[in-house]
């Protein structure tokens, strides 16, 4: 009995007097976990390596073959260069002389360049109903030329409302009039397919969207250096065989016949 008047005694305490419900001192909401992101792998250099022995390859890649891992630090730091393991998976691993520093870099510029490289897809979506009008249908018409022109792949969505669902072979028909009617700059990549309300069908551009926009572009250019020469500033060309346009009043006086 009087263990358990103890324990009470304990568990109903509060140091700052109040016993209200609550009011005991609670410890504070942890914040957002984040995954610890794994580091890249990096190939061992000079003390890094573990390997009793290696494959040692020159600064010019020449074969040395099999050395201790001590001789092999001294002939790189007797070059002035860097001992790198280029192959740890090999037995036994292979190591090659050379600048790390400029090895970084080196990798650093290729994956850059890669990345440089890498085609970027993009994916435009245009919204029809199956009623649409002969207006909303042109403008729409103008979107899709506009982005296959831009190299962009375009997902055509026909959507349905109450009974429309009850004919979807006019959206169909509907989607196979656009993909006609683009044909010469876009060409089917996914037939046309109802999912739920929605009836879609992708368009990817050919060979020849963006080539008409560059060939109007220089025809412009070319229309605009070709210019009538004298009629510039609204002036009237020049006359031929190097004479003198006469004014009003010698005009008259030759009528008149005054010398």
């Amino acid at each position: 009995m009087p263990l358990l008047a103890a324990v009470f005694c304990v568990s109903g305490a509060n140091p700052g007097g109040s016993n209200e419900l609550g009011s005991a001192h609670l410890r504070p909401r942890r914040g957002s976990f984040e995954l610890p992101r794994r580091p890249e792998p990096q190939a061992r250099v000079n003390e890094s390596i573990r390997a009793p022995r290696v494959r040692l390859i020159g600064e010019e890649g020449q074969q040395l073959g099999i050395k201790q891992i001590d001789d092999a630090r001294t002939y790189a730091y007797g070059k002035g260069l860097d001992l790198v393991e280029v192959a740890a998976q090999a037995d036994p691993p292979v190591a090659k002389v050379m600048d790390y520093g400029k090895y970084r870099y080196e990798q650093e510029q290729k994956a850059k360049q890669a990345r440089k490289n890498q085609t970027q897809i993009h994916v435009k979506e245009i919204k029809l109903r199956p009623k649409i009008g002969i207006h909303d249908y042109e403008t729409k018409k103008g979107h899709v030329v506009r982005f296959l022109n831009q190299r962009a792949k375009v997902k055509v969505t026909i959507m349905f409302r109450g009974r429309e669902r009850e004919h979807p072979d006019r959206g169909r028909d509907l989607l196979m009039r656009l993909a006609d009617d683009v044909k010469e700059l876009g060409m089917i990549e996914t037939q046309p397919l109802l999912e739920g309300r929605n009836m879609t069908m992708v368009l990817a551009p050919t060979k020849n969207a963006g080539v008409v926009k560059r060939d109007a572009e220089t025809e412009e250019e070319l229309g605009g250096e070709e210019e009538v020469p004298g009629e510039r500033n609204g002036e009237a060309p020049a006359p031929e065989g190097g004479t003198e346009p006469q004014s009003g009043a010698q005009v008259a006086e030759a009528e008149a016949g005054v010398p």
